[in-house]
């Protein structure tokens, strides 16, 4: 690896304050739990469409038993809010404990709320979008609502794995169940609504913005250093390669642009080595300076 060159003028964001970010952290978690909600109510319960999660367990409860979901969600949260208490800490648990008791709540209030259409289809993709809308805003703010969602939340802390595959792992139990308690053909339209549902938090984590890493091997990596340092006004990052059939060493530098400043660096690099072989690929995230950190 090469040395990683740093703009002499850098652009540094004021980081929040503990209270800011607390506050930010809140609103995140009351919007979304609110997006959760009314998506459960007015698309999934009146469908019986379980698509996971503790309020997919609920729906189940509600079919057999006629228990009101925002109770089956209060009962099966308690455990697994002690979990989270255990594994994540106290300042975890506190938002957690927060999103456990809010989003039953609201639940509950908007229990009356007419569903807008009769249609299976529609209710599990509409319900799928409002739901990962929801539980993206609350994971944004590093918060959970409790239930399997803490489960997803503890797996991708210790695993690395991605929270919306983590939030299908658990929920696929529950879609199974309902296949076998509800109808076959419920727990089908429950699939669709939670591919829907892991496909928005992944959309709500990443965004719209997709950055560009390119990869430029070059003969003259000192005059292509210099454009984009001070004409793109981005940094890189200088890498030690070798061709593959000659053995000989070439330089290759890493650069990470915006999507619209791709046609401004292709410029910069033909201008100073037209010789430049140049990859430029997506990235889905990209963190430090220079770039929003999430």
């Amino acid at each position: 690896m090469g040395t990683h060159l740093h703009k002499e003028n850098r652009r540094l964001r004021k980081p929040m304050g503990p209270k800011a970010e607390a506050a930010l952290s809140v609103a995140l978690l009351l919007v979304g739990s609110f997006l959760i909600a009314i998506s459960f109510n007015m698309f999934l319960v009146p469908l019986g469409i379980a698509s996971g999660g503790v309020s997919g367990i609920s729906i189940l409860v509600n079919h057999v038993w006629g228990i009101p979901p925002a109770y089956t969600q209060w009962a099966l949260n308690v455990p697994l809010f002690l979990l989270g208490l255990w594994l994540l800490g106290k300042r975890f648990a506190l938002k957690t404990a927060l999103g456990s008791f809010i989003l039953p709540l609201i639940v509950l209030f908007t229990s009356d709320w007419q569903p807008p259409t009769d249609n299976a289809m529609l209710a599990s993709i509409y319900g799928g979008i409002g739901v990962g809308a929801g539980l993206g805003l609350v994971f944004r703010g590093r918060a959970s609502t409790g239930g399997l969602d803490l489960a997803a939340q503890l797996l991708h802390r210790f695993t690395g794995v991605r929270l919306g595959l983590a939030v299908a792992c658990f929920d696929g139990l529950v879609i199974a169940a309902a296949g076998i308690l509800i109808a076959p053909e419920n727990a089908l339209y429950a699939l669709v609504g939670l591919f829907v549902t892991s496909k928005t938090i992944d959309f709500v984590q990443t965004g719209l913005a997709t950055s560009k890493v390119a990869f430029v091997i070059t003969d003259r990596p000192e005059q292509i250093t210099q454009v984009v340092l001070h004409d793109l006004d981005r940094g890189l990052t200088k890498l030690d390669g070798h061709g593959g059939y000659t053995g000989e060493a070439r330089t290759v530098l890493m650069v990470v642009v915006g999507q619209g400043e791709v046609s401004k660096l292709k410029g910069l690099v033909k201008g100073a080595d037209p010789n430049a072989f140049v990859i430029i690929s997506d990235t889905a995230e990209v963190l430090g300076e220079g770039f929003q950190l999430a």
